[in-house]
């Protein structure tokens, strides 16, 4: 009974000491899962790709912006060289062939606004033209133009600015929702590496503990085999034992190697990540998630809601362009301005005359075979079919919403009972140890606890993993912070 005692407070001592040193070693450099999160929101390559393509949608809506804003231009040629036998018209209404060497310069200022509502122009413009000819006795002459006006409007045609006007905002719209949805993506990739590790380094330490108290146990069987208080069998199986242990230990820090790997390269290998460890999240977010809140939220913040609206909206524009496209077309154009000519600058802007142009043109299609009337209903029959798969859509999203909430519930009871089980699993393994070594058990029956143990950590670990995936990928689904109870949006 001496020996019994003493191999029980040897065996103690020891475990007592590991699991000491194991907990120091994951205190050192630990980082925490919300640590690992903010790491990939903030300087992960897949976040800078996120940000840029974020900025280029803006600058994408800004040229959108520019389509209704005046664009003012100065154009022009300085100067235009020409000598050369050109045909010149006479006044007596004969050509001839003429030497001629002379110089033209102009200049215009135009300011042009298109018009949103109509799909028209209207345009300012302002210029000063010169010819200087060096041959038969020419000269120089000035003609200027102080003010022109031109109003350009189609007219039964497709209007892309007031259908643009009512598509691009939706789709800028989008790239901010998109990208709040691709930081919180990256949180869910982050959380998934971030177990990954964990359960390597924690697979480790089970390794190390296990080989420790199996090469104990199997130093003290020696003992006891030498004393035949057990047989040679018994001897073997504790042996095996702790060869099994030391290939788990091998495998589990190749694992880690990987995982750890996988991590820098999607963390974009931060300097100073090398030697560190991960700590065991122990407080679970504790809030309670309305299923129609979740839908609602959804609804108002993700991306692929305004994807809807836009659409149904770009199915209804190509119908209007079918119809705007196949049928009448016409335009009118009109043009009023001032404008003179002189041998000298001050002298062209004198008196100036003034000078009108309208015309009207049409396009009336005759025969077409059936082609403008099959193009619009292929347009209609494509808007509708594209209204059907959109609200199919519609369904399947309100329906992945849902299905994740009630998921995360029943991941969160699932964790309280994975949680207990390890606890439970972690005891029974210490009373069997110390039942082992007073004979009370046999060396089967301890293995047989010990993977029972091992078992329920593993299970309360993929527990943990699967109730962060899941909360990480609630607030993907829905851009909305339940603890909190505050839309997502990231600048």
């Amino acid at each position: 009974m001496k020996t019994s005692f003493s191999y029980v407070l040897f065996l103690s001592i020891f475990l007592f000491l590991n699991n000491s040193f194991s907990t120091k070693a994951q205190e050192k450099n630990a980082y925490t899962l919300s640590q690992i999160v903010e790491l990939a929101r903030t300087q992960s390559p897949i976040f800078l790709q996120a940000k840029n393509t974020k900025l280029n949608r803006f600058w994408q809506y800004r040229v959108y912006m520019s389509n209704y804003k005046p664009q003012l231009a100065l154009s022009g040629t300085l100067p235009n060289y020409n000598r050369s036998i050109q045909p010149i018209t006479q006044n007596d209404g004969t050509v001839r062939y003429i030497d001629q060497s002379l110089t033209q310069n102009n200049l215009q200022l135009s300011l042009v606004q298109n018009i949103g509502l109509t799909g028209g122009t209207i345009s300012v413009n302002s210029g000063l033209g010169r010819i200087d000819v060096f041959s038969n006795n020419g000269g120089t002459s000035f003609l200027s133009t102080p003010l022109f006006l031109t109003i350009n409007q189609p007219l039964f045609q497709y209007n892309r600015l007031k259908w643009d006007k009512k598509i691009e905002p939706l789709r800028y719209e989008e790239s901010q929702r998109k990208y709040n949805e691709d930081l919180e993506a990256l949180s869910v990739r982050a959380t998934q590496l971030y177990f990954d590790v964990l359960l390597s380094q924690i697979t480790i330490d089970l390794a190390n503990k296990n080989l420790a108290n199996n090469d104990t146990i199997f130093q003290i069987s020696q003992g006891r085999f030498s004393m035949g208080k057990i047989a040679e069998n018994e001897l073997l199986q504790v042996e095996l034992s702790v060869m099994n242990a030391r290939q788990q230990l091998t495998q589990a820090q190749l694992e880690l190697q990987n995982n750890l790997l996988s991590m820098k390269i999607f963390l974009g290998n931060q300097e100073g990540f090398g030697n560190f460890s991960l700590s065991e999240p122990v407080e679970m977010p504790v809030f309670e998630i309305n299923e129609q809140t979740a839908l609602e939220q959804a609804k108002q913040n993700r991306e692929r809601y305004i994807a809807f609206q836009r659409r149904k909206i770009e199915a209804e524009s190509e119908v209007a362009r079918a119809r705007g496209n196949t049928g009448l077309q016409a335009n009118i154009s009109a043009s009023f301005g001032l404008t003179q000519t002189a041998v000298s600058f001050t002298d062209s802007y004198r008196n100036p005359k003034d000078q009108q142009i309208a015309n009207v043109t049409f396009q009336v299609p005759l025969v077409t075979w059936g082609r403008r009337q099959a193009q619009v209903k292929t347009a209609i029959a494509n808007e509708e079919v594209q209204k059907s798969i959109i609200t199919q859509e519609e369904l399947t999203f309100e329906q992945e919403v849902l299905q994740k909430v009630r998921q995360f519930k029943i991941l969160r009871e699932q964790l309280k009972v994975a949680r207990k089980s390890d606890e439970i699993g972690q005891k029974s393994y210490n009373i069997a140890q110390q039942r082992y070594l007073i004979s009370k058990i046999s060396i089967n029956e301890l293995i047989n606890i010990l993977q029972a143990k091992d078992n329920a950590k593993r299970a309360y670990l993929f527990a943990l993993r699967n109730f962060w995936v899941a909360f990480y990928e609630l607030r993907q689904l829905t851009l909305y912070d339940f603890e909190k109870g505050m839309t997502i949006r990231y600048e």
